[in-house]
Order: structure tokens, then C-alpha cells, then sequence
């Protein structure tokens, strides 16, 4: 699906574009997952497991710029990469059509400035607009600043995953899973 691109200001009087990712982002995207992993303990796949090729980044960005239903947004500062925010059907069946799911990631150093929330918030509009009645999300149950932002949003949590995630400490994660009515 195609998008923007449109100008955010965030918390600190920065001007932050969204738009659409591209062919062109896919080494930027593939780099992006590789330093997000390594940043938080909130996502779901380590470091050493994002081993996309380029090749098959740009057939994923390409799907959503096709699709009806699906979206992978990024946002820049001055040109530069800072975050990503994708929606997604939860599945390909009619019954599941009013679902969507929604994920989003900033780089560390640029949480907190509002930037998250303003992206969200642009992708439930959108699948508002195209059809969806609800989107889901799973976010760790100890990950209170996303919690936080998702109940501004208007998600409530319905249900917790136990040992959700295993780390390779050993340790678990429960997860818990959030949906708005859109």
C-alpha cells in the first residue's frame, strides 16, 4: 500500500518524515533489525537471526507496496532511518479479514520523543480506512513504555502469553496481547 510521505514534528521540534520503504531501504531495513535486536530485549528474534538478504527484503517491501492490506512505514530525520511501523493482515482467510496485526520499532536513542505514538497512531487510521475493525499486537509484559503508549492508543490487553519468549540466558518472557476496536 502506498503512502505519504507526510512530515511529523516529535517532542523536541524535529521534523520526522514517513513514508513508504522502498527497494532502496532494504539494506538500510536489513540493518536497522540487525541494531534493534542488539538495543532491547523486546523483540522477538536475536541479533544473529536476522540473516534476510537484501533480495529478499526488497520482495518484501514490494509485497506491501502492491498490497491493499499491508504497509511498511519508516520514518527518517534528516534522511536517516530512525524507525519502522508495519501493518499486516492476521491471516489470508475471510473470517480473519476485520484483524489486522501492527509492530513497531525505533531505533533506542529515538524513543521517547513521540515518534512511535505519531506512526502508530498514522497506521490505525490507515487501517481504519481500508477495512480492518481491529488491530492486534503482542508486546512483552515488563516493556511498560510500549504498554503505556499502546493503552494511550486505546489498546487494552486481553490475554498474557506465559514463557512467551526464551532468552539465551535461559530466561523467559511473557508476552501479552493487546487489540483496539478501530
Amino acid at each position: 500500500m502506498k503512502y505519504g510521505p507526510i512530515e511529523i514534528i516529535d517532542k523536541f521540534g524535529r521534523a520526522v518524515v514517513l513514508r513508504n520503504a522502498v527497494s532502496s531501504d532494504a539494506e538500510s531495513l536489513i540493518r536497522y533489525l540487525r541494531i534493534t535486536t542488539s538495543e532491547t530485549p523486546y523483540l522477538i528474534r536475536e541479533p544473529d537471526e536476522v540473516t534476510l538478504t537484501p533480495e529478499q527484503e526488497k520482495k518484501f517491501i514490494d509485497s506491501c507496496l502492491i498490497s491493499d492490506k499491508k504497509l511498511m512505514l519508516i520514518a527518517t530525520l534528516n534522511g536517516k532511518h530512525i524507525g519502522n511501523c508495519s501493518l499486516s493482515p492476521v491471516g489470508v482467510y475471510r473470517r480473519y479479514s476485520h484483524r489486522c496485526e501492527v509492530a513497531i520499532a525505533l531505533y533506542k536513542e529515538y524513543c521517547g520523543a513521540g515518534i512511535g505514538k505519531q506512526m502508530l497512531s498514522a497506521v490505525l487510521d490507515i487501517a481504519k480506512k481500508i477495512g480492518y475493525e481491529q488491530a492486534e499486537l503482542e508486546v512483552i509484559s515488563d516493556n511498560s513504555n510500549a504498554i503505556a503508549m499502546y493503552e494511550k492508543l486505546g489498546f487494552i490487553k486481553y490475554g498474557e502469553f506465559p514463557n512467551n519468549m526464551k532468552y539465551t540466558d535461559g530466561k523467559y518472557a511473557n508476552a501479552y496481547w493487546m487489540m483496539k476496536k478501530l
